[in-house]
């Protein structure tokens, strides 16, 4: 897989919404246990080559369950979720609209081994709040609900949140195609750069499947 950096979004995203309030990062919860499943199981393979498309459609004919649906009860989250590839500069492409999401369709679908990464704008100066736009309200043993493109739903549980400045951010753990099945989702938090039209950090949640989770 190719490891990418997580674009804000371009100029679009804005100080909508509670932009005052992104600006000061909560504290990290989870964050030995997102540590631990990045390294359970089998070593990650070496990284390969930069991915040589970018172009977000997959094959006529996939093994891969892709998740269609991203559903977040406690936040009132039901959004939509297609499939995304990488910009020319090696940054995931997140839909414009900021009420869908992204599954990074490089990496793993549901069930498959390693981190099924999905991502979405946290607000748009032009559309109000994403659909990720309360990431920061999630902690531990809260559950997300994943639809698949086979019609089938699967619970994960919340094991960890956490914010980091894009520039800092391992994304080789995030991105991991090896190692226990879970899902990472990712959107933008921190400061907001009104220069630059992006937020610092990058905010993110770590899920198991339910049935994995302790308790």
């Amino acid at each position: 897989m190719a490891l990418v950096a997580l674009a804000a979004g371009a100029a679009t995203l804005g100080i909508a919404g509670w932009w005052w309030q992104r600006a000061q990062p909560r504290p990290n919860v989870g964050a030995d246990a997102v540590a631990a499943l990045a390294t359970t199981g089998p070593a990650s393979p070496s990284p390969r080559p930069a991915v040589p498309v970018q172009a977000a459609a997959l094959p006529p004919v996939s093994p891969v369950i892709r998740p269609v649906r991203v559903q977040i009860a406690r936040l009132g989250v039901s959004a939509t979720v297609v499939p995304v590839g990488v910009d020319a500069a090696g940054n995931v492409v997140i839909p414009g609209k900021v009420d869908t999401a992204g599954w990074y369709r490089f990496g793993p679908g549901l069930g498959d081994p390693g981190s099924m990464v999905i991502a979405g704008h946290v607000d748009s100066a032009a559309q109000g709040d994403g659909a990720f736009a309360r990431l920061t309200d999630l902690n531990p043993a809260d559950r997300i609900v994943v639809t698949g493109s086979d019609g089938r739903n699967a619970v994960f549980t919340v094991v960890g949140r956490e914010e980091y400045p894009k520039a800092a951010i391992d994304l080789r753990r995030y991105f991991a195609t090896s190692g226990p099945p879970r899902l990472t989702l990712f959107t933008c938090g921190g400061p907001f750069d009104r220069a630059t039209g992006h937020y610092r950090d990058n905010v993110v949640v770590t899920a198991v499947p339910a049935s994995a989770s302790p308790g």
